[in-house]
């Protein structure tokens, strides 16, 4: 009996030394160790105030119309601006002093979800601490709704993007602004005879051709416009929520009722210095809010 209690001893004395030496998976009574659960990991903290700022978009980031008919005017930019009277984000992030060195505006007017990833890799490139996205308009502003870019292709081009972002920027920071509501500009614009002749050129056909025009197929055609704009902002939305590092404007910009005074008196289409100033105000809040 005690021959036999010492072999088992002996046994199990061998077990827990291979345990230890060779097999961290095992017991030492000779079967596998519980397994511990994995400690989840940390979600990233949002710092209120990053030190730098790269701007990706369209026309609005680039303050088209703001300034000069049919320009560019940057520096009246909503994201990376140097206008006191607009404030922009930078402005308020990083002072005077630090926009020229630690901002850059990469958007580019007239541009498509699908350029983004290219404008995502070049902003990725200077190691931003923060990047603003405002993309989508023209996905909507095509000449003709069956024109406008497929939800699913939209949002292949947003997550490709986000992709290129954290390839070579991983812990930059992402606020996404949503589409505006271009039935909202449209419904304040129209009232312009400016406006009106401006947009008689193709300016965003889809929604803005024949103004004046309340027949049921006019509208319908505005509703396809709208209802697409809605499923643009869900992808942002959706796409955005994936990733610890990214914050969409929950439809703040979308539900934003722009005025006259707002819009670009050139086009009544484009923020002007005023709009391009609530814009900044809208991402700052968001932004700063930790």
């Amino acid at each position: 009996m005690r021959g036999r209690r010492r072999i088992r001893t002996t046994a199990a004395a061998a077990v827990a030394l291979l345990c230890v030496a060779v097999l961290p998976g095992c017991s030492a009574s000779g079967g596998p160790a519980d397994t511990a659960k994995p400690t989840p990991k940390p979600t990233p903290s949002w710092d209120p105030s990053p030190g730098s700022v790269a701007a990706v978009g369209d026309s609005i980031t680039r303050a088209f119309d703001a300034c000069t008919v049919l320009s560019d005017c940057p520096e009246a930019s909503w994201a990376t601006g140097t206008d006191a009277g607009v404030n922009s984000l930078a402005l308020r992030l990083l002072g005077p002093e630090g926009v020229p060195g630690r901002s850059w505006n990469l958007a580019r007017t007239g541009a498509l979800m699908a350029e983004l990833p290219e404008q995502m890799a070049a902003a990725a490139a200077e190691r931003p601490e923060l990047v603003t996205v405002m993309m989508g308009a023209n996905d909507a502003c095509r000449a003709r709704p069956e024109l406008m870019t497929p939800v699913e292709d939209f949002r292949a081009s947003f997550t490709t993007a986000l992709g290129r972002l954290r390839a070579g920027a991983p812990k930059a920071q992402v606020y996404v602004s949503s589409v505006p509501d271009l039935k909202r500009l449209w419904a304040t614009g129209r009232v312009s005879p400016l406006g009106r002749q401006v947009w008689s050129l193709g300016v965003c056909g889809a929604m803005l051709a024949d103004p004046e025009d309340l027949g049921p197929a006019a509208e319908d055609r505005r509703n396809r416009v709208r209802d697409r704009v809605v499923a643009y902002n869900r992808v942002l939305k959706e796409v955005c929520a994936k990733d610890a590092r990214c914050r969409y404007d929950d439809g703040a910009v979308f539900g934003f009722r722009f005025e006259g005074g707002q819009l670009s008196p050139w086009d009544w289409f484009h923020p002007s210095r005023d709009g391009q100033a609530r814009l900044a105000e809208i991402a700052y809040r968001r932004i700063s809010a930790g």
